[in-house]
Order: C-alpha cells, then structure tokens, then sequence
C-alpha cells in the first residue's frame, strides 16, 4: 500500500512539474523580450587626390598620423609642368623687354643719327635753293632753256620733301613710341604674366595639402608610382565629423524625432551611455524583411534611416563600431 502511495505522489510531482514548465514557456513566448535597436558608427572621410599627372617622389605622412588641415602630405614630381614653367617665363622675360622698348623710345645714338640725317637734309635744300633761284634768274632773263629750269626746280622740290621726311623721323625718334604700340606691349606683359600664374598654380598642387584635421587611414600610392590627374593618394579620416546610423523598423520609431535626444552604448568602449542628438528620420529606399504585426490584417513594415550624432566627444569611438539605443 505504502509503495503504491509513494508511486501516486512521484506520478503526481512529475505532473506538477510538466504543467510549471509548459506554464513557464507559454509566459516566455506571450511576453517577447524588448527589440534591440542596433547600428553603427560612421565618419567623415577624404580622399587626397591630385591634380597634377607625375611621380610621388616624397611622403611626409604615414598611416596613424594626425594632420591638420593645411599640413603638406605629400609631393608629385611632375618635369613637364617645370618645363611649361620655363617656357612661360621666358615668354615673360620676353614681353617685358618690348614693353620697356617701347616705353623708352629709341635709343641716344638712333636720334642723334636721325637728327643728323636732318640737318644733312636741311643743307641739301639750301644748296638746291641756291641752284634753283640762280637758274630762276637766268631762264627769265632768256639765258636757260625751260627744260634746265624744270630739272633744277624738280630737283629743289625732291631736296624740300627728304627734309620734311627726315625731320619727321627725326620727331618719332625723340617722342618714342605711339600710345597703341606701349598698351599692346603691356598687354603681352599681362598675358604672359597670367600664363606664368597658371602654370604656378599647378606647381602648387604639386604638393598635396590636408584638407581638414584627421588622421591618415590609408594610402594608395608609394613612393615612385606615377599617378594621373585625380588619382587617390592616400584617405583621411575625420572624428570630428562622426555620426551614428540605424535601420529602425516604423513600429520601433516612436519615441525617434529629429531634435531628439537618445542614450547610445557602444560596447566597444564599455557599458556607458552618451547622449546623442537625432538628426535625422528618413525612409529608406526599400523594405525591411517582411514582418507580420498581427495574426490578420498583415502589413509590410518599412524601414526608416535614422542619423543621430554625439552631442559631445566620445573617446575611443572608431568608425564600424557597433552603438545600441538604450532605455
């Protein structure tokens, strides 16, 4: 009797047991656990390109390093923009020479030689006007024929005419240039000058320059490969342009608006929050896997890009990390 009894109770226990783990397991599966929000970090990053086709020939960073924006990263030796800079120089050079040429008029020697063409010209008229006044005389008075008369007075004229042409030069010599003449040569001055400014330009992006504070992640190039205009030479990440971004379901928005504050765990860095600031809320481009809200009357549920940022510096915070939303 009392083995049968003890038989009841141990059926009994067994029973009571089944019941509470059955009872236990239907309480699990009403109450889901909390969904995590998860997402990642991410970062500002410039690729350091260059604009001028030749040879690196100098690398003034490593990956790791810290720059800040301005500081020289690296040097591309390009021998045929150096080239174009001689040739516009001298093109310079060039311009500059007629341009003072032409502001300082002829030399001393070439108005002293045409002010003595001159006055060489002033005496031949004299001479011819002698001639011709004495052969005048004598043709009125019948002695000359009029043809000896027409060749002196031809003659006296031609002598009149090289005078006033060499006094003339005589003039442009000693005033110099026309005003035309001395702005067309300034001109070529400036031409020359912006071609000389251009190619200087690319000499100066021979040098490739940090365009923000970061650190050097990684780079492309090594010392002696020949790279093309735009080439990535190395890449630059900025922390302090950093931002968090999650993929929220639109059943787990709320509570998620723009201006609104979030406490972000990164468990890289430990158990901490930091308050973060949403700044954005935006749709994304396709759908999340499909997800049944309801037993009847099933809907797809979309996805939402949700950007959040650090309202203050997190130390240690690495893009790819991964950040969780906390309560």
């Amino acid at each position: 009797m009392k083995e049968n009894n003890k038989t009841l109770f141990a059926g009994l226990a067994v029973v009571i047991a089944a019941v509470g783990i059955v009872a236990l397991v239907g309480i699990f599966a009403i109450h889901e656990p909390k969904e995590m929000i998860m997402g990642e970090v991410d970062a500002s990053e410039y690729r350091v390109s260059n604009k001028v086709p030749g040879r690196i020939d100098s690398l003034y960073v490593k990956e790791g390093d810290r720059v800040k924006a301005g500081d020289t990263l690296a040097h591309i030796c390009s021998p045929q923009v150096e080239a174009k800079m001689m040739q516009a120089e001298a093109v310079k050079n060039a311009a500059s020479a007629q341009s003072r040429k032409a502001k300082g008029g002829a030399r001393e020697q070439q108005k002293q030689m045409a002010y003595q063409v001159w006055q060489k010209a002033k005496a031949a008229v004299e001479v011819y006007k002698k001639s011709y006044d004495r052969v005048k005389g004598l043709y009125e008075k019948g002695v000359v024929s009029a043809q000896k008369f027409d060749e002196v007075e031809a003659q006296y004229k031609v002598a009149q005419a090289d005078c006033a042409a060499a006094e003339q030069q005589y003039l442009m010599a000693k005033e110099g240039a026309q005003q035309e003449d001395i702005a067309a040569a300034a001109a070529l001055v400036n031409q020359a000058g912006g071609a000389v400014a251009e190619v200087q330009s690319y000499l100066d992006d021979s040098y490739l320059i940090a365009p923000s504070d970061g650190e050097v992640v990684e780079i492309f190039a090594k010392l002696g490969d020949l790279i093309g205009t735009g080439s990535p030479v190395m890449s630059i990440l900025n922390m302090d342009d950093s931002w968090m971004f999650f993929a929220v379901r639109e059943d787990l928005l709320k509570g998620i608006n723009p201006g609104d504050t979030l406490q972000v765990r990164l468990p890289a860095l430990g158990k901490e929050t930091h308050p973060c600031e949403v700044r954005r809320v935006q749709a994304m481009a396709s759908y999340a896997t499909w997800r049944a809200t309801k037993t009847n009357g099933q809907y797809d549920v979309k996805s939402f890009d949700v950007k959040v940022v650090p309202l203050q510096h997190i130390e240690g915070m690495r893009p790819g990390m991964t950040a969780i939303v906390e309560d």
